[in-house]
């Protein structure tokens, strides 16, 4: 267990460095942040004494190098539009990220997994063949999409939740939540929704396929040989076992959720990462696109390595395996 996870830490750190790198060079074709900051009418010598005070005068491996020490201390330099540190302009923006991916990858694991379950073992009913019409729905519109659709419905004609912002937060310590409010959870709902649709209904979709191909195992047979009840069979077994590559699906997901936001962050102008990136990218501001990418970057590394780990404590097979192995 302790040669595996420090195989994939060295893993991790090999890829967080890629990526670093990847983005860092990627984003020096992105457009000249000293125009957007000066403007068109700037002189040859404006240009160049800036460029100097930012350090975009020196090579890209020694502004590469320079951005790599930082971001190991957690610094990744000023902003080149807000003039602030990214590391404070991040850290003010992923809580609403945080939150705003959490309350979605919970409504799609509390509605996916049951409607999974449903459409397994009623694969036949009239709700079943419906629940996977509108999964097809859910995989086909984009998030775009979607999600003005609800502002629409819900915001415009019906009235019933606002159209953007977070609503009314609350500061504990470096951390804004407003999920401790009445307004914050009525300003989350469409923004929510939006996101976990996609994953609710790739979520319903993975525990059909995967509870029926379990149902017809020879282990399932066996139990119902045993006598064993329908409900013991479908909930104590099978899902059990279900449940393992969803685990994996539903990991990567929640990294996903943090990632993908930015459209549906656009489309509610919730103040979170994403919007974040989409202003920076508008401006050519080069430190907080790296330094975005490189976060999420962490966020999957982490989450993969969580997802490993816990396979150990889900599927028993595993640990034979590495025993023996071993």
């Amino acid at each position: 267990m302790l040669a595996f996870i420090l195989r994939r830490l060295f893993q991790s750190i090999i890829v967080m460095v890629t990526v670093a790198f990847i983005a860092f060079m990627l984003f020096q074709y992105v457009g000249d942040p000293v125009v957007f900051l000066l403007g068109q009418d700037a002189t040859a010598e404006q240009i160049q004494e800036l460029r100097a005070g930012l350090g975009l005068d020196q090579s890209f491996f020694v502004q590469f190098v320079h951005f790599l020490g930082n971001a190991v201390q957690g610094e990744f330099g000023l902003s080149l539009r807000q003039g602030a540190k990214v590391s404070r302009l991040i850290a003010e923006r992923f809580p609403a990220t945080l939150e705003l991916a959490l309350v979605a990858a919970l409504m799609a694991l509390l509605i996916g997994i049951p409607m999974g379950v449903y459409a397994a073992l009623r694969r036949g009913s009239v709700l079943s063949q419906l629940l996977m019409t509108i999964s097809l729905l859910g995989v086909s519109l984009p998030t775009f999409l979607i999600g003005i659709l609800l502002i629409l419905l819900f915001a415009v004609t019906l009235g019933w939740f606002p159209s953007f912002g977070r609503g009314e937060v609350v500061q504990m310590g470096w951390w804004s939540s407003g999920l401790v409010t009445a307004k914050g959870w009525h300003h989350i709902v469409l923004p929510a929704t939006t996101l976990a649709i996609f994953q609710l209904t790739l979520i319903m979709r993975l525990v059909r396929a995967e509870m029926l191909e379990v149902l017809r195992t020879d282990y399932i047979k066996f139990a119902r040989a045993r006598g064993l009840s329908n409900r013991a069979i479908h909930f104590s077994h099978a899902l059990k076992n279900t449940l393992v590559p969803v685990m994996t699906i539903t990991g990567l997901q929640l990294g996903g959720l943090i990632a993908f936001a930015i459209i549906t962050e656009t489309v509610f102008q919730w103040p979170g990462m994403g919007l974040l990136f989409i202003q920076a990218v508008t401006f050519a501001d080069i430190p907080v696109m790296a330094a975005y990418l490189c976060l999420i970057s962490l966020i999957f590394v982490v989450i993969n390595l969580v997802v490993d780990l816990l396979y150990f404590v889900v599927d028993p097979r595993l640990r034979v395996d590495g025993a023996a192995g071993h």
